[in-house]
């Protein structure tokens, strides 16, 4: 048993500590207990390599759930959540700290009191505007989060309606709301200066596209590229649910996934080896993430397609499983609540290990489909990140695309073209408008081409299915999932030891 391997069933461990914590409490008692166990089977059964091993994984399962309770005792010790609902007006000197949430008719200012380690979630009018950095001083009622987002019940299917808003606001530290307070803005320009100029570049990357394309297209453009996928309208949003490519606008989680995938790809279309391909990738991702304003989501699933592209760098794909599940190991001892409150977090490391043991599998069931712009490769890629996705957003949004098979072969290996193209006519369009404009056609044809394919599929009667499953049948798929995987696996080392 290799030094990797052990620390992998550590960090694995930690993670099941942490799974459990967030089902079931435990008390002081009961966790001692299962630490003195674990301190008795490394000390007393030191020489038997096995003993001590599971001795230390019951270590770290202590870790992971001790970690979660902690997280979870923070919120109840929250200074902010003592006034919520109180009907008290509280005034506060507080800094804009993420990229304001511009809505049609209203703004969603995240804010950071000073000498308080919270945030704040204020809706203010639409006028006047704030930006990042801003420092305000705000009086109004703090109030606990509603299980939905004010104004949004009705949006959520059914199945979805067990989305819980406040434990989504929760995860990244905030347990108190503000709704249309009084704001007197005391200074400009206090946030960090680098973060502050890639917004400003973003806004202008935002402005050309929206004054370039028409409304449906600048929509799925600025999604793709920008991550402005809370400006879709929801007749557009449930057609690409319907078709089985909403995946496509959301910054986070498969997507990231399949997009470092595909500059790799890319990079290899270009004529590049795969050194270069990696290189060429990584830099490509990193400022496609510092480009979009690098919000948390995106961060936590580069950092998981790094080490993706890392592997295939390699060679070694089926190692980088461990690497992942370390670097997930790291972002739960950061943030214990991504794992069940973050359906990011959980499509990033799912779409990974998709990718990981599927993606053979899939090349070589497609390996009669023409590779000609590395067609065969993206569809292998797309593929395995759903296949184990799937279950996940079956289980959170409560349908399922019979169509997305086609729909996925029709647009992914455009993907990209039109985020490329829609790079330099964006870029071109802040050098030089006219140029812009003219630029802007190869990517108008192709989101033309897009919003055609998803209209005409989401237009089927029997398109897609609605299903409500609970968690005990996610954890069956996952089981099922996890067996065809290890037999895969198993299959592929042995064609490679008969070779």
């Amino acid at each position: 048993m290799t030094a990797s391997k052990i620390f992998f069933y550590f960090c694995f461990s930690f993670i099941g500590g942490i799974f459990i914590s967030s089902f079931f409490s435990f008390s002081a008692l009961t966790l001692l207990g299962i630490l003195i166990l674990a301190l008795l089977l490394t000390s007393v059964f030191w020489k038997y390599k096995k003993f001590a091993v599971f001795g230390f994984c019951l270590l770290f399962l202590t870790i992971g759930i001790w970690r979660y309770q902690l997280a979870e005792l923070k919120i109840t010790n929250s200074q902010l959540r003592n006034y919520n609902d109180s009907g008290e007006d509280i005034t506060l000197i507080a800094k804009v700290v993420e990229e304001p949430d511009v809505r049609e008719n209203s703004i969603k200012l995240t804010i950071k009191p000073e000498e308080i380690d919270e945030k704040i979630l204020v809706s203010a009018s639409r006028y006047p505007e704030y930006q990042y950095g801003d420092k305000l001083k705000i009086s109004g009622r703090l109030k606990t989060p509603q299980q939905f987002e004010e104004g949004e019940e009705d949006k959520f299917s059914s199945a979805a309606r067990d989305f819980n808003y406040r434990d989504y606001l929760a995860k990244d530290g905030i347990y108190s709301v503000m709704n249309f307070p009084e704001i007197e803005l005391i200074e400009k320009g206090k946030g960090n200066f680098v973060y502050a100029k890639i917004l400003n570049f973003k806004n202008k990357l935002r402005e050309t596209i929206y004054q370039n394309l028409s409304p449906s297209q600048s929509l799925i453009l600025a999604a793709l590229i920008l991550g402005d996928k809370k400006k879709i309208s929801e007749d557009l949003k449930q057609k690409l649910n319907i078709a089985g490519v909403r995946h496509i606008t959301a910054i986070s989680g498969m997507h990231i996934m399949i997009f470092s995938g595909i500059l790799m790809y890319l990079g290899t279309v270009l004529g590049l080896y795969r050194g270069q391909a990696f290189y060429f990738a990584v830099i490509l991702l990193l400022l496609f993430i510092i480009m979009i304003g690098a919000p948390a989501s995106a961060v936590r699933a580069g950092i998981m397609a790094g080490l993706f592209l890392l592997g295939q760098k390699l060679g070694r794909l089926s190692l980088s499983s461990r690497a992942i599940v370390m670097a997930a190991a790291a972002m739960l001892l950061v943030n214990p609540l991504l794992l069940k409150l973050d359906v990011g977090f959980q499509l990033s490391f799912l779409a990974i290990m998709g990718i990981i043991y599927f993606l053979p599998t899939f090349q070589s069931w497609l390996r009669k489909v023409s590779n000609f712009f590395q067609l065969r490769n993206l569809l292998s890629l797309t593929f395995s990140a759903q296949i184990f996705t799937l279950p996940i957003l079956i289980y959170n949004f409560g349908y399922f695309s019979l169509v997305s098979p086609i729909t996925n072969i029709l647009i992914v290996p455009f993907l990209p073209y039109i985020m490329l193209s829609g790079f330099i006519f964006g870029l071109s369009g802040i050098i030089f408008q006219p140029l812009g404009f003219v630029l802007s056609f190869p990517v108008w044809f192709l989101l033309t081409y897009l919003i055609k394919i998803v209209d005409w599929f989401s237009s089927f009667p029997f398109a897609s299915l609605t299903l409500e499953i609970s968690w005990f049948w996610l954890v069956i798929f996952y089981l099922i999932l996890a067996l065809i995987a290890w037999r895969l696996q198993k299959k592929q080392k042995l064609k490679f030891l008969n070779y």
